[in-house]
């Protein structure tokens, strides 16, 4: 079944939004119920792996559901999504980020629109970026030429252990860095921290698709 582009973008908006709001919301809820930051982390990450599955599984017949615009920016780069199509597929991405997290504050009661004070930068977090992003186009690629079928498990299982071995938990995703420095939270960025974020996940995913693409080009075997 194919669905239109209207149909795809909305797609897109919706599932970017519940995924920032689900990362903002659980981490507002966990940081209300513990001082443990380990176990305060724990209670954002698990609640972030497991909305990727459900995500991905109701969304992705409908628009791939990439919920990122440096997925979009890989499906690009192989020419698997026109130009035109990847912008609106960014600006929706951007869209709904903002909304997920303007959402997850109505739910706390608190400041729909706050400018985040978390400070995230320096060269190891950029490098934990590009490792974090790398590694999710990476298995998002792999996944769809080995076992399509079990990419929301994939995807959702592989941001569960980046958030914790990487020093930048993982954000991997513009679109989820832009909705974060909305919110001044256990989740929240800095908005001055963005640049260098978004910078090291493109990079990452740029590395991914040529490397990927490479490794995954494989010989045909006559019968």
């Amino acid at each position: 079944m194919e669905f239109d582009l209207s149909r795809r973008l909305v797609a897109e908006a919706l599932g970017t939004a519940l995924l920032v709001c689900c990362v903002v919301g659980s981490g507002v809820m966990a940081d209300a119920l513990t001082e443990d930051v380990a176990l305060a982390l724990l209670g954002n990450t698990l609640p972030t792996g497991a909305i990727l599955v459900v995500l991905i599984t109701i969304l992705g017949p409908i628009s791939g559901a990439h919920f990122n615009p440096v997925v979009t920016l890989a499906f690009a780069l192989r020419r698997e999504i026109g130009q035109l199509e990847g912008a609106l597929y960014v600006v929706v991405q951007m869209i709904g980020a903002v909304a997920g997290c303007i959402l997850a504050h109505a739910m706390f009661d608190l400041d729909l629109v706050q400018i985040s004070q978390t400070a995230r930068t320096g060269l190891p977090q950029w490098t934990a970026e590009v490792v974090a992003t790398f590694g999710l186009v990476g298995t998002i690629l792999a996944g769809l030429r080995f076992q399509p079928g079990a990419i929301p498990w994939l995807v959702g299982l592989y941001i569960t252990a980046a958030y914790w071995f990487t020093a930048s938990t993982s954000f991997a995703n513009p679109a989820v860095a832009v909705g974060r420095a909305f919110s001044d939270t256990f989740a929240g960025i800095s908005p001055a921290d963005l640049p260098g974020f978004i910078a090291a996940e493109i990079l990452g995913a740029v590395l991914a698709t040529m490397f990927f693409s490479w490794l995954l080009r494989g010989r045909a075997v006559p019968a």
